[in-house]
């Protein structure tokens, strides 16, 4: 067995085995960090793979971003797990059936899996000599795919619009900047002068 088969082997039991326990943790916390574990074991696998860009935005976006971003609030939230649990057993019968779904897509991925002897031949990927990873994916999504890419960052800037909005609350009793009425005010009205005379006060 080479180095890579061996390095392969553990990313792959650390990805399968994180996710299982992210799914069977009983305290959020410790499902979080089994998800970061699950996070750098992916980052392995997409190294070997020869991905380094996506490796590296997996584990800066993913691991350094959203997964810390997920324990600071499950560390932060006052959760009530003894409602949380009502609520899942109440929700049991659709988990189950989206489990269902889920172990029916697996096996049909499973079913059409090919040796990789037998996938050379439908590999559609085209490697050009000289050209990294990085230059590659900017090359397709700049060139190939652009309007698709401006589409979803359309997409991506009405949903943070959407959200500002609806999170948006004016609470009354509350000292707001008004910035054009600061602007154009008349010094004239807002400033007097005063002439203090020693020994007295305002």
């Amino acid at each position: 067995m080479t180095g890579v088969a061996l390095a392969f082997y553990v990313f792959a039991a650390v990805t399968v085995a994180s996710g299982l326990m992210v799914t069977i943790a009983r305290n959020p916390v410790h499902a979080v960090l089994w998800l970061i574990a699950a996070f750098c074991g992916a980052t392995g696998l997409f190294v070997i793979l020869g991905a380094e860009f996506v490796a590296m935005l997996l584990l800066i976006v993913y691991v350094g971003a959203v997964a810390v971003l997920f324990l600071f609030v499950v560390m932060m939230l006052d959760v009530d797990f003894a409602t949380l649990k009502g609520e899942m057993a109440r929700a049991m019968p659709l988990g189950l059936l989206i489990g269902l779904v889920l172990l029916m897509q697996l096996a049909i991925g499973l079913g059409a899996w090919k040796s990789a002897e037998q996938a050379t031949a439908l590999r559609q990927a085209i490697s050009v000599e000289g050209v990294e990873n990085i230059r590659a994916i900017g090359l397709i999504l700049y060139d190939k795919y652009l309007y698709l890419f401006l589409a979803s960052s359309l997409v991506l800037l009405v949903a943070m619009i959407g959200a500002i909005l609806l999170t948006l609350r004016h609470r009354t009793g509350i000292k707001r900047q008004n910035v054009l009425e600061q602007m154009w005010r008349d010094p004239a009205k807002t400033m007097e002068l005063k002439d203090v005379k020693p020994g007295q006060g305002l």
